[in-house]
């Protein structure tokens, strides 16, 4: 029997998260199946459980990195609100809205966080949570309390906004909610 050393575990469970958050968000989570998921990081279905006690499990984890990795994203705009008008831009991008499996995890998956167990809905607050401060912390930080208010407000417009656009069979019409939705946003934080 081979042994792998502890960091080869690390990275193989790393690389199942990594997959199978691009798989929840293009397909769903009720829509992929472990074997699938398995398949996508170049494993068997029988190494799943050797890193995961469930696909709850799973589901929790992929929502918390998901959500790490959109933050560390917004980390990397301009400072202020010329850095929140680049995240608006390019969250209401139609290349954000054609390629769900590498967008945000909340406009692909949040109908289905909302029936998940404790866990998975744990994951998100808490990385919702961090969102919404980000954002906030572009807004005016001299008061929290206002800019809390006017972050949730822009996060939530801004995840519904992609949402219909995704939704909407009228490529022309999907276009117009997101130039909407940027001016919106906008308008929203000046």
């Amino acid at each position: 029997m081979v042994r792998y050393a502890k960091e080869h575990k690390q990275v193989t469970r790393q690389r199942i998260i990594e997959k199978a958050g691009q798989r929840f968000k293009q397909d769903g989570i009720d829509g992929s199946g472990i074997s699938t998921l398995m398949a996508d990081a170049g494993l068997t279905n029988g190494a799943f459980y050797a890193h995961f006690a469930s696909k709850d499990d799973l589901v929790a984890h992929v929502v918390a990195g998901e959500l790490r990795t959109q933050l560390s994203k917004y980390s990397t705009v301009r400072p202020g609100r010329p850095g929140l008008e680049d995240l608006i831009r390019e969250y209401l991008s139609p290349e954000h809205r054609d390629n769900p499996g590498f967008g945000c995890p909340s406009a692909a998956l949040l109908d289905e966080i909302g029936r998940c167990g404790d866990a998975t809905k744990q994951a998100y607050t808490d990385g919702a949570q961090d969102v919404v401060e980000e954002i906030a912390a572009r807004l005016t930080p001299e008061d929290p309390q206002s800019a809390r208010a006017k972050a949730i407000g822009l996060y939530t417009m801004m995840v519904g906004t992609l949402q219909l656009s995704r939704a909407l069979s009228d490529r022309k019409f999907a276009d117009e909610v997101l130039e909407r939705g940027i001016e919106n946003g906008l308008a929203f934080i000046s």
